[in-house]
């Protein structure tokens, strides 16, 4: 029989999370969003936690965990905020995991320990103004300049999530490294370090949501990076940006949970507080009805990810499970926050209530790492369609 109760040591965890996202979180990220700042003190906070080092190996500085664990830290925080929460799915399952999962010894050796602690933060630079969901339009090139043995790239990337802050230490890039035999782009993914010569970062975006996040573009004008910054073997770029999308679609279902039960926790609250014709709204049906079916979308959603994440885990093959869960959890966050918003009425149209912050996060869901659109084509490819 399938048992989804959490472990003694995952339960203490969640329960840790949860303590620091309402004590340390929800009482400045409201400022923090509305400013637009990105938060360096929870980053630290988050950092000493270990939060960043949860699914790596002791021996690179991490915390022995796994990425499921990663997963339930990831929905925690998003009951409160997504901002603090999509910097950490990054900062690990786009950032530090390509390191971890194709670099080599010493590319680990050199990156792994601060990104793992916290300390810094790595970005990956996929997206770009004409190539999103279509990795094969990517236009950005680098050339091998053998008499240097350097790479020299030149290309731009967008919406590339922690790719300008302070701490930031480097972006592994996506770029066209020459032709495969059957005429195809041969694509390769290189480490830039922040600061290399003709690296520029663009003035982070005004974004509807996430507004406490991190996301620019990013230039790149004749970047020179030693050859042996190339990140796995070349030509396998398109390979090693499926497996990472792979195992990011189970992140941000977990991110998804979470925002969808952060709608359910607010409007339980709301319901039982707000009087409306001399009782509390939560007594009318209609009410009860909306938050039932937020809670059982939320549910649901938990249970897809737990499903996607044992079976990663258990080394079974999980790329259905994974586009399922990230696409019935993104919509299911969606869904929520529109129904919160509505039973706040109009202090959810507000920026500083938490369901406002919610209506504006969720959006960005059903299309980050893979629309829905693109997890639909997923499903019906394995199913044979």
């Amino acid at each position: 029989m399938v048992d989804f109760r959490l472990s003694e040591e995952q339960e203490a965890l969640r329960e840790s999370v949860r303590e620091f996202a309402l004590e340390q979180v929800a009482p400045v990220i409201a400022e923090h969003y509305e400013r637009k700042t990105f938060p360096y003190d929870l980053i630290r906070q988050m950092g000493k936690m270990g939060l960043f080092g949860l699914p790596f190996p002791e021996e690179h500085g991490g915390m022995g965990g796994d990425y499921f664990t990663l997963c339930l830290a990831l929905e925690e925080l998003a009951r409160t905020d997504s901002s603090v929460a999509i910097t950490l799915e990054a900062a690990v399952s786009l950032g530090a995991m390509p390191i971890y999962r194709f670099g080599t010894a010493e590319q680990r050796e050199r990156w792994l320990p601060q990104l793992t602690s916290g300390e810094a933060l790595a970005a990956f630079g996929l997206t770009e103004p004409g190539a999103g969901s279509d990795a094969g339009g990517t236009t950005t090139r680098a050339v091998l300049d053998e008499s240097a043995n350097e790479w020299v790239i030149n290309g731009s990337k967008a919406f590339i999530t922690n790719s300008g802050t302070d701490i930031t230490c480097l972006v592994t890039v996506m770029a066209v490294t020459g032709t495969t035999p059957d005429g195809h782009k041969e694509l390769s993914t290189i480490i830039v370090p922040s600061g290399t010569p003709g690296f520029t970062v663009a003035p982070g975006y005004s974004k509807v949501g996430w507004c406490a996040s991190d996301t620019h573009e990013l230039a790149f004008d004749d970047v020179r990076v030693p050859a042996a910054n190339l990140l796995g073997k070349r030509g396998r770029g398109f390979a090693q940006f499926l497996r990472i999308l792979d195992e990011g679609r189970i992140a941000i279902a977990a991110l998804s949970t979470g925002l969808a039960q952060g709608c359910v926790d607010e409007s339980i609250s709301y319901a039982q507080q707000r009087q409306a014709f001399g009782s509390p709204i939560g007594g009318y049906q209609a009410v009860q009805f909306m938050i039932a079916d937020m809670e059982m979308r939320a549910y649901t959603a938990r249970l897809s990810y737990y499903d996607a994440a044992a079976r990663m885990l258990a080394g079974d093959d999980f790329k259905h499970q994974a586009a399922l869960a990230k696409l019935y959890a993104s919509e299911a966050a969606v869904d929520n926050a529109r129904y919160a918003t509505q039973v706040h009425g109009g202090y959810g149209f507000m920026n500083e209530s938490a369901v406002g912050r919610f209506y504006r996060d969720a959006k960005i869901l059903e299309i980050g790492e893979g629309t829905s659109e693109v997890q639909r084509m997923i499903i019906a490819r394995q199913l044979g369609l």
